[in-house]
């Protein structure tokens, strides 16, 4: 089974993740990793908003941030996630999220509920967290993108 690592954003490879794309009808539903990293210098929801990559076989091939507010046990939000369209449709998506769930678990024991947000329109990626257990409580968020948890035992 491939292992995915995922490292913090830094000055060694920000030029690597920045590189990052997913196919073109895809850019609708995600922020480039620009943006990501915007995000992480202003932090405009929360506290705190880490940035990482994910590697596989010494490769960057997708990118997500946290965005959480420190020592609080329901407030983690996964963004921005993506898989470099070289490297999709091989099923990295599936095991990239379960690996960033274990990740959290590990860096953020006090936490028990994870949140993200999909796109309406983004029947692939609800599929995908449907799939890993995460749950719509059929409400939407002020950018009308359905809200996802998953509560953590």
């Amino acid at each position: 089974m491939e292992h995915f690592t995922i490292q913090p954003v830094s000055a060694e490879n920000w030029e690597e993740a920045i590189n990052i794309s997913v196919f073109e009808e895809q850019q609708c539903f995600v922020p480039s990793v620009t943006q990501s990293l915007a995000y992480a210098y202003i932090k405009p929801w929360d506290e705190a908003l880490d940035p990482f990559v994910l590697t596989l076989h010494d490769r960057i091939i997708g990118f997500f941030y946290v965005s959480y507010t420190p020592n609080s046990s329901d407030n983690y939000w996964i963004g921005g996630l993506q898989i470099d369209a070289k490297y999709q449709q091989k099923g990295y998506g599936k095991k990239a999220m379960a690996e960033i769930i274990q990740f959290l678990k590990e860096s953020h024991p006090s936490y028990n509920l994870i949140s993200l947000t999909v796109e309406k329109e983004n029947l692939i990626a609800q599929r995908l967290y449907q799939g890993l257990g995460f749950i719509s409580e059929n409400h939407l968020n002020q950018d009308g993108e359905i809200i996802y948890r998953i509560k953590l035992s």
